[in-house]
């Protein structure tokens, strides 16, 4: 049999490589001599930089930039093993974490420090560019970055704005013909699970603005604010952004990157199944296990079993997956082409305990699959 084994990480317990050996590891045990084929997986979020570093045989490079508050701090970007694809996840420069409880402001925060990542990997000379866009802490709409690319976001005086989410109330004059000339030349493609239009009640602002300490009052401001935003845009470049399904996400990031480097907006398990050529090592396969962390009923809006298991069922292909726990409405994932689902945790136990354990219980349970497997076979 031809086994393709394709997880994603197992948050704070594995990553998505260490989890795929782990499933290797216990179905050797019982069936050695069998064809494994691993791909280590992501969705955009926490871990896809390291997916494709490990998938690809890439490398992680690492540069001081512009944190949310305007503090200096070590970011990392990838890059994939033939130097041609860059991996950015924006929350290693400007995400939520980044930000102390008590200083959380979507007001004072930047995508500067985003941007700059891109910039070195366009120094770099990378065809195409990925970005994770999830867990900012940020609502400038993209500014910090536009602005760390050489683009010029001007006030009434013609001089620069302050580029966070406040200071987009300044903005009079967009000018990018002074930006980073490799951008026209590289494929920009953005891992996003959100369909938040710039503005309004469903806005970036109004739905995420909350979580990032903004008040009300505050929200109502970036709100406006990034309307302001979206009709400068509109008006001074011709591009209408304010309406396009994912604007709004990681504060308007989504906008400027959609209005400034035409970057493509995708889900980010489809997007990473395209870049990881998972459909061709899948179509021959006789059997794909998946998995990560946690599945629930959010689990088929596009996270990686989904993803994964979506190709199988293009060409009738059983996927199994394997998860940390199975939360409410698990069952959900069985209409997208999974025939089995189970939990890795043996006993009741701690948190800390079962992250601990982690690998040990997912090489434990794939053994155990396999033994079922080996005795379906001879019945």
């Amino acid at each position: 049999m031809k086994i393709v084994i394709a997880p994603d990480s197992f948050k704070e317990s594995m990553t998505a490589l260490k989890a795929a050996t782990a499933i290797e590891e216990g179905f050797k045990k019982i069936l050695p001599n069998e064809k494994y084929v691993k791909i280590p997986m992501a969705d955009g979020g926490e871990g896809t930089v390291q997916s494709i570093i490990d998938a690809t045989g890439g490398e992680l490079k690492t540069l001081t930039v512009t944190g949310p508050l305007g503090e200096s701090l070590a970011a990392f970007y990838g890059l994939s093993g033939d130097k041609k694809i860059a991996v950015i996840e924006m929350a290693a420069s400007s995400g939520l974490d980044k930000v102390e409880l008590s200083k959380r402001n979507p007001l004072k925060t930047t995508t500067y420090g985003f941007g700059e990542l891109i910039k070195d990997a366009l120094n770099e000379g990378v065809e195409e560019v990925l970005l994770g866009i999830g867990g900012s802490a940020t609502n400038d709409g993209g500014a910090g970055m536009i602005m760390s690319l050489g683009g010029k976001l001007l006030d009434v005086d013609k001089k620069p704005i302050k580029p966070t989410g406040e200071g987009l109330k300044d903005l009079h004059f967009i000018d990018v013909s002074g930006m980073h000339p490799r951008i026209k030349d590289v494929s920009f493609k953005v891992a996003c699970d959100v369909d938040n239009p710039l503005t309004g009640l469903n806005g970036a602002s109004h739905i995420y603005g909350p979580q990032k300490g903004g008040t009300p009052e505050i929200i109502e401001q970036l709100d406006q604010n990034l309307l302001h935003f979206a009709d400068l845009v509109k008006e001074q470049l011709g591009k209408d952004i304010d309406t396009l399904p994912g604007a709004g996400a990681a504060g308007g990031l989504g906008g400027g990157l959609l209005g400034f480097l035409n970057a493509e907006l995708q889900r980010g398990g489809d997007l990473l199944v395209e870049m990881l050529e998972v459909n061709e090592a899948i179509k021959d396969a006789d059997l794909v296990i998946t998995g990560e962390g946690g599945i629930n009923h959010q689990t088929q809006f596009g996270k990686t079993p989904i993803a994964v298991s979506r190709v199988a069922k293009q060409y009738d292909i059983p996927t199994i997956a394997l998860a940390g726990c199975l939360n409410e409405g698990y069952e959900s994932i069985y209409d997208e082409g999974i025939i089995a689902t189970f939990s890795i945790i043996p006993e009741f136990t701690s948190l800390e305990t079962a992250l601990e354990n982690g690998y040990k219980n997912l090489k434990a349970v794939s053994a155990n699959i396999a033994a079922i497997i080996k005795a379906s076979q001879s019945l």
